[in-house]
């Protein structure tokens, strides 16, 4: 193998490894993003109605 081809696969290495980081990155990001959509959607960690009045967040009208 001569020296630019060894060169070349060095550097497309570096590369792969770069997008590899990089894409990890971003699933992590997307998963954690998701366990909070779903985390609020289930109202953990979501304000308290225990000291509201009655009927408050009893229903909600999700046909509109």
């Amino acid at each position: 193998m001569d020296m630019m081809a060894m060169v070349s696969s060095l550097l497309a290495m570096k590369a792969a490894g770069t997008q590899s980081q990089i894409a990890a990155t971003i699933v992590k990001s997307n998963a954690d993003t998701e366990k909070s959509t779903v985390l609020t959607l289930l109202g953990a960690g979501g304000p308290s109605l225990a000291n509201v009045g009655a009927g408050i967040g009893g229903n909600l009208d999700i046909a509109a």
